[in-house]
């Protein structure tokens, strides 16, 4: 039987994909021609009860997760290049993926990650992961946020916890986000040397609740 939390997802979901326009890649989406980064961070308690039911490596029980990298992702400074056409292979080798499982802790999320988003980069995918990891490293992850704990937050609050670990990270370049009346994500703008910058579009993106859950790890 399905939880409350995940039946209002179900809802939200279908609220949002009736007044959200979808907007196809264009066909002159190339490889490496893009503006800046958004570096997502996904907070994993919060996909495991929505989502993450079969995923035992992320979701198990004896998985303690908290903030994950849903994917470092190539922008416009309207819209983005998806799914772009390169010389790599599709298939991201395991012996590869398998050693950034501490922060992107499946094949399936690596491999979608990088056929989505790191093809538009105009890296290989060992350089891709690479930088994927020295953007996380660069971020502080703030202490409010370690999920030994349910707490409730506004979206603003979550967004300054960032702003306060992290000095040069200004209100206009990030964005939290929430499912369900839960954290979903907390998306970091950065420029293609890994410096954070302003990003109006994905700011405007951000929740609009008043107060949302952050789930115990």
């Amino acid at each position: 039987m399905r939880s409350a939390f995940a039946l209002r997802h179900a809802v939200y979901a279908a609220f949002l994909a009736a007044i959200l326009p979808i907007v196809p890649a264009s066909a002159q989406d190339r490889a490496g021609e893009f503006d800046f980064y958004v570096l997502s961070l996904s907070w994993s308690p919060t996909f495991c009860a929505l989502e993450g039911g079969d995923n035992r490596q992320q979701c198990g029980s004896d998985a303690d997760f908290g903030f994950i990298v849903h994917g470092l992702w190539p922008q416009y400074e309207q819209g983005f290049p998806e799914f772009c056409e390169t010389r790599h292979d599709d298939r991201v080798p395991r012996e590869l993926g398998q050693d950034y499982f501490d922060i992107m802790p499946s094949m399936g999320l690596i491999g979608h990650q990088w056929r989505k988003h790191g093809s538009c980069t105009g890296l290989s995918p060992d350089d891709y992961l690479e930088l994927t990891r020295e953007a996380f490293e660069r971020l502080q992850i703030p202490d409010e946020l370690d999920g030994r704990g349910a707490i409730s937050l506004s979206p603003a609050d979550v967004e300054t916890t960032f702003l306060d670990a992290n000095s040069g990270l200004s209100e206009d370049g990030l964005a939290a986000t929430c499912s369900a009346g839960a954290l979903d994500e907390v998306r970091i703008c950065l420029t293609k040397d890994l410096d954070f910058r302003a990003c109006r579009e994905v700011d405007a993106r951000g929740c609009r609740q008043r107060l949302i859950e952050v789930p115990a790890r």
